[in-house]
């Protein structure tokens, strides 16, 4: 019992040991405890956990999304431009944000799911494709003019104490907890995820069902590219793709928590909150530049080597 706790629980108590120990250490134990950086930790991961979110539909279903990020950056592209070159209303803007990366989730479901193409290659071909075509259309220059006040609100103020952007992040977060652990739909994906033969073998479409996770992994990373426009107050050409290897470590990281050995939508949340809480804790604390990189870097690696041996400790491929 108390094994199973302890790797159920490892990685919240871990949480909590890296928070103890950056409140009690000089050199960030003034700014770590307070108020504005759980505020700024709460902001950061708002995206991180959507777009970790997003890429665990294609991994429960057995396939890789590496496009995630990139698609994020669409989906924020295409929202600013809309708001700010075409002078759109708001939901406007943000229905077509949501398009954007609904668009891409299709592309890549077709191309993978019906066209059996592999998923690795596919998803890294889309992810390198996309931040060019948004350096075409922008020149290279981001777009903040004229987005609406309530949508620049949302990214940077705060409701009963903690950020506002956190609110909707909670009903993914929640929507998707049950998705995957409470309906057919996701009761197939984990079938398909383990043994798309069996799956096959007892009735279960793998071909709509795998088809069904890209769909709903781009509608994700549409969202978070709205609430990376909220962030930012417009449209960045350099945002948003360098936060995949941090939404992959959240992801990797939540395989070792809640309910070890699988993917799941809590576990991934626990990860994103560990991984930005070690990096605001070293930047408090004066670590050198190259410092978060590195930490990303082994988390993810850390991440990839425990998950993999808990899966295999279960019987999961």
């Amino acid at each position: 019992m108390s094994r199973v706790l302890g790797e159920r629980y490892g990685l919240l108590l871990l949480l909590a040991g890296v928070c103890l120990f950056f409140g009690v250490l000089p050199a960030s134990a003034a700014a770590f405890p307070t108020a504005a950086n759980l505020q700024a930790v709460l902001g950061n991961i708002a995206v991180v956990s959507v777009l970790g979110i997003a890429a665990i539909f294609p991994l429960v279903g057995g396939h890789f999304d590496f496009s995630v990020a990139a698609t994020s950056l669409v989906s924020s592209i295409t929202c600013a431009a809309l708001l700010s070159d075409h002078h759109a209303p708001l939901v406007v803007g943000i229905a077509g944000g949501l398009l954007a990366g609904l668009v891409v989730g299709l592309v890549n479901a077709t191309l993978v799911a019906v066209l059996r193409l592999n998923a690795f290659i596919v998803t890294i071909g889309t992810a390198t494709l996309l931040p060019g075509v948004v350096q075409w259309y922008t020149g290279g220059v981001g777009i903040t003019r004229d987005i609406a006040q309530p949508l620049r609100d949302l990214g940077s103020g705060t409701w009963l104490g903690l950020p506002r952007v956190i609110w909707p992040v909670a009903l993914v977060i929640a929507a998707c907890w049950f998705v995957l652990g409470q309906t057919a739909v996701g009761r197939r994906l984990h079938a398909v995820g383990s043994n798309p033969a069996a799956a096959r073998l007892v009735g279960i479409p793998v071909t709509r069902v795998s088809f069904l996770a890209f769909v709903i992994s781009g509608g994700l990373a549409g969202v978070a590219g709205i609430l990376l426009t909220a962030r930012n107050g417009g449209g960045l050409v350099t945002s948003g793709v360098d936060l995949l290897f941090p939404a992959l470590a959240a992801v990797f990281l939540g395989g070792t928590a809640i309910d070890p050995g699988r993917y799941n939508v809590l576990g991934t949340v626990v990860g994103a909150l560990f991984v930005a809480v070690s990096v605001s804790g070293l930047t408090l604390a004066g670590a050198a530049d190259w410092v978060p990189d590195v930490f990303n870097g082994a988390a993810l690696v850390v991440a990839v080597a425990v998950s993999t041996l808990l899966a295999r400790r279960r019987g999961t491929p």
